[in-house]
């Protein structure tokens, strides 16, 4: 006979990534009685560190932050971390159709007339962008014509060359890891407008990618934790969630059971977990229909990461910087993921190792993984070769991710709508359900997608539940 242990909150969170620990954190502060519930066996969702040769830490998920993100730039601040930049000194290399370049600055050299064509495409979508994020996107105007098409649509409609529509693809999966086939072009005009444009989101100085945190990524995780201390239980896969039941002291409420965890009455819940993953949860009664419809709409876009060590970083002596794109390579994006601290010089002497990341993307990652570990490695160096030259060939380690194998994750970088989700069922993305509130990285107004939207998710769900409680 197993034996449940019966807990109780005034709030119960669901999920221990950024988003579940800010809103408990939140919660916390105010006064509230919380507890959250974890499936994995750490805290962190979708960040995750992990370890090099020697020890130094490398990111195996998310990990950058930049400029315009203060929710989660304050938030560092505030848990006492530190960042620093992404090293960016020297040369990009840029491989657009048959053209290679190695460049400078923002714009790669290319055949001028893909260049204008990239120009006059970037400056509509960033205009149209603009305009979507400025509300809810299903109130936007235009956003029934744009919802009924795919972003494949939009851009073949849109850019004019060969070259800057593949520009786009490498754009897109690079940023969605999906393919611009797959998700509705109004889902892809709010997310690039949700982050200020496209130069945002794909640039290291002054964009998303431009600093990292020292000691990686999901020290911001272990700190909200480390602060909420024992109000964390980690184990727990929440199974189901009764919520029109009775909660504490019988007032109105829910009750959550677990997988070899409690089972938790509060009154109210947050359910901060990516939306195919909370689609797996039992609900009694099952939730509305919007509701339900939506999360049927929003899959998981497909990711292996992948961080390859040097004995140093040799590609910074060739005056480059890591940072590599390709629109023919399965390994469409790279970049220079040398450690804090690890400037030139061997393991064994002056610093951690030299380390580029990069990553297999939508059908890149499909494909990829549908190979054996063996084969998959030697693609990935191969692609790293193509760009760095033969140095590349022979790593000191090699640290995979995929992704989509996580139980819990079931993908990344995030979540994305197809076509007619959002005009259709938009408003159920944030909406609550009676006791039920919804957080994540996907429900945020600014900076979907990123550490800093699930920082932000988690401050309006605890305002939320503020006004709720009193």
């Amino acid at each position: 006979m197993v034996l449940v242990t019966e807990k109780s909150a005034d709030v119960v969170v669901v999920g221990a990534g950024v988003a579940g620990l800010v809103a408990a954190r939140d919660l916390v502060r105010s006064g509230a009685d919380v507890l959250v519930l974890e499936a994995r066996d750490r805290v962190g969702g979708r960040l995750l560190n992990g370890e090099l040769p020697g020890g130094a830490t490398v990111e195996l998920g998310g990990q950058w932050v930049g400029p315009g993100q203060d929710h989660v730039l304050r938030l560092i601040g505030e848990l006492g971390l530190r960042t620093y930049p992404t090293h960016a000194e020297g040369e990009h290399i840029a491989e657009v159709g048959p053209s290679r370049s190695r460049y400078t600055g923002r714009i790669p050299r290319l055949n001028p007339l893909v260049l204008a064509d990239i120009g006059q495409a970037q400056y509509r979508l960033d205009r149209l962008a603009r305009r979507v994020a400025a509300t809810d996107p299903w109130r936007a105007p235009g956003s029934g014509e744009l919802d009924a098409q795919t972003f494949d649509t939009w851009l073949r409609r849109t850019a004019h060359t060969e070259g800057g529509r593949a520009f786009f693809r490498l754009v897109t999966e690079a940023v969605f890891s999906a393919g611009p086939e797959d998700m509705s072009a109004l889902w892809a005009a709010f997310y690039v407008g949700a982050a200020g444009g496209i130069d945002r989101l794909i640039n290291v100085v002054g964009g998303a990618q431009q600093d990292r945190v020292v000691g990686g990524t999901q020290v911001i995780a272990l700190r909200l934790a480390e602060e909420l201390g024992d109000r964390v239980v980690l184990d727990a896969p929440v199974t189901g969630i009764d919520w029109r039941t009775r909660g504490v002291q019988g007032a109105p409420g829910v009750r959550v059971t677990t997988r070899g965890g409690p089972e938790v009455r509060a009154r109210r819940a947050v359910v901060a977990v990516p939306p195919p993953l909370a689609a797996r949860i039992r609900f009694t009664p099952g939730l509305p229909g919007d509701r339900d419809q939506l999360v049927q709409r929003m899959p998981m876009g497909r990711v292996i990461k992948v961080n390859v060590a040097y004995e140093e970083p040799f590609w910074r002596d060739a005056g480059l910087s890591g940072q590599a794109n390709s629109t023919h390579r399965a390994l469409g994006t790279v970049l220079d993921n040398t450690p804090h601290g690890g400037s030139p010089g061997s393991l064994g002497s002056s610093g951690p190792p030299g380390v580029l990341v990069g990553f297999l993307e939508g059908r890149h990652a499909d494909a990829g993984s549908r190979l054996d570990a063996a084969e998959r490695r030697a693609r990935v160096i191969d692609d790293l070769v193509g760009y760095f030259g033969p140095r590349a060939r022979h790593p000191l380690a090699y640290i995979e991710r995929d992704w989509a194998e996580e139980e819990y994750s079931r993908g990344c970088y995030g979540a994305f709508a197809v076509p007619g989700a959002l005009t259709r069922f938009g408003p159920a993305l944030r909406g609550p359900v009676g006791p039920l509130h919804w957080a994540g990285t996907e429900t945020a107004t600014r900076w979907a997608g990123y550490i800093d939207g699930a920082a932000e998710s988690g401050h309006r769900v605890a305002k939320e539940i503020l006004a709720a409680l009193s």
